[in-house]
């Protein structure tokens, strides 16, 4: 370990871009591609960035178990539920690159740190909302500012470490996430139900304050600033493009139930695809310019990785959608509470947490191969929970429902962080940035579409009973999940990582 040396910077290569790093007066020194960057104790920057990404990950599932008091408050609509989970989601997704980017000009934690106050002020103002209108508007503010986030979090994990200390800070950062993801729903029934100054569930989003602020303090002492060389510029036709493309699609699917699929509908459906090519005729324009699009698509040149997109893109469809669904059912259903609906949750978070704490050892031994077993495991968690309901309805012992709860959290906790470590394992440095930022855009979209897709089977169905409405999404996610099982084949096997 090294004496610290305030305001210091450094340099290292990554592949052929090159990346400034500004220590600040940090502890130790440790070496990032040849060069030294510093990191404080052990860990680094690690636990401050992954408080980023548990906030704004918890913030997409907290609200489950709230939703049906945020419908009874505000007066909600079952269109306006889904856009207070789709919308964030959905922003989430368009602005990502384009966050990437700029952290890449004006500097990873300087656009970490902005996204973290962004954050906490659109977390305040979903926290104070008067109506549906309002809490959507707000939330679409949390998604703009949980995309400046979540890629300045893979960046300064990809400047600081390296090899399998990489890997190993990856499967942390995919255990974070998914036990926010997990856990969120308890986080959330213990705050509604407690109604702290009769509050409500409005404390899920209130929460994030002191997270949010205890990051933001922490950040520039802790983290490094790093920034690329000679950044990109934002390419933002083609982001206009992909938000018309991403759009097209989730704004049918959620209003069109509702209004009785108007005609806008049909031809919003039927337009998507000719935005999604006008995207990439764009992408492929700049490129042969010399220019810089949103979408690296050399990378789409790789077999695996336009295989682990898709792999990312239907996991996660089938994940948040989960989530929503079960949380309404459990309440509107069967008639718990918050609280006692997030406890149910629980069984699939104990789970969750006991395997994605082996996942890490796993992963390096059996790759692809742990990912299409945790996806069947899912998928029978899924039929296991369908048979379940099948004898219990909305009236019988919760105690039936036990059994794919704990295959669902299994197979959730085995799959998340070796899905995204062994895609970015099998990159080259230069693509690690450019990879990280569409898996994690992928995740987002497949949040959107799957809330947007599941809620047509669910909410239309639900007329016919909630237990018939749950059944038939059961049976629709575990199709995905078989879905995803198949499409691991496409991916590589692990390489040997050094350091």
């Amino acid at each position: 370990m090294c004496a610290p040396t305030p305001n210091t910077t450094r340099w290292f290569a990554a592949g052929n871009e090159r990346t400034i790093v500004e220590a600040g007066a940090l502890e130790g020194e440790e070496s990032v591609s040849g060069r030294p960057v510093r990191i404080v104790g052990r860990f680094g920057p690690l636990p401050v960035v992954l408080a980023g990404t548990f906030m704004i990950t918890l913030d997409f599932f907290i609200v489950n178990v709230a939703i049906p008091s945020i419908q009874a408050d505000l007066h909600a609509s079952s269109s306006a539920v889904e856009w207070v989970v789709a919308g964030y989601g959905l922003t989430f997704a368009i602005f990502l690159i384009t966050a990437g980017r700029l952290g890449d000009r004006f500097g990873r934690r300087r656009m970490f740190a902005l996204g973290l106050f962004l954050f906490s002020v659109a977390s305040a103002a979903c926290g104070a909302a008067p109506d549906s209108q309002t809490l959507i508007a707000a939330r679409v503010g949390q998604g703009i500012a949980a995309a400046m986030i979540s890629p300045q979090v893979l960046s300064i994990i990809g400047v600081v470490y390296q090899g399998q200390s990489r890997l190993r800070a990856l499967s942390i950062w995919g255990t974070t996430m998914g036990f926010a993801a997990a856990g969120g729903q308890l986080i959330g029934g213990l705050v509604t139900q407690a109604d702290v100054g009769g509050l409500g569930w409005r404390w899920c989003f209130l929460i994030n304050l002191p997270v949010g602020g205890l990051a933001l303090y922490l950040t520039p002492r802790l983290v490094p600033e790093s920034r690329a060389e000679q950044p990109r510029p934002p390419d933002l036709a083609g982001m206009l493009l992909i938000t018309v493309a991403l759009t097209a699609v989730v704004l049918p699917l959620i209003e069109g139930r509702q209004q009785g699929w108007p005609t806008w509908t049909w031809l919003s459906l039927a337009a998507s695809p000719f935005a999604s090519a006008a995207f990439i005729f764009h992408q492929r324009w700049l490129t042969r310019r010399g220019g810089d699009p949103l979408l690296d698509l050399a990378l789409f040149g790789e077999r695996a990785f336009s295989a682990g997109l898709l792999i990312q893109l239907t996991f996660w469809s089938g994940m948040a959608s989960f989530f929503l669904v079960l949380a309404i059912y459990l309440q509107e259903g069967r008639g718990l509470n918050a609280m006692e609906a997030g406890s149910v949750f629980t069984i699939l978070a104990v789970a969750y947490l006991v395997a994605a704490l082996r996942a890490p050892r796993l992963v390096f031994r059996y790759g692809r191969r742990l990912v299409a077993a945790a996806a069947l495991v899912v998928a029978i968690g899924h039929g296991v929970l369908l048979a379940g309901l099948s004898v219990v309805g909305t009236d019988g012992a919760i105690a039936a429902l036990v059994p794919g709860l704990l295959l669902i959290g299994t197979g959730m906790g085995l799959a998340i962080a070796p899905l995204a470590g062994t895609v970015l394992a099998n990159l080259q440095p230069e693509r690690a940035g450019a990879a990280s930022g569409l898996l994690s855009t992928m995740q987002q979209v497949g949040n959107a579409l799957g809330v947007a897709v599941i809620g047509v089977i669910f909410f239309g169905a639900a007329p016919h009973g909630l237990a018939y409405a749950m059944k038939l999404s059961l049976l629709a996610l575990a199709l995905l999940l078989l879905v995803v099982a198949t499409l691991t084949r496409l991916l590589p096997g692990l390489r040997k990582q050094t350091g």
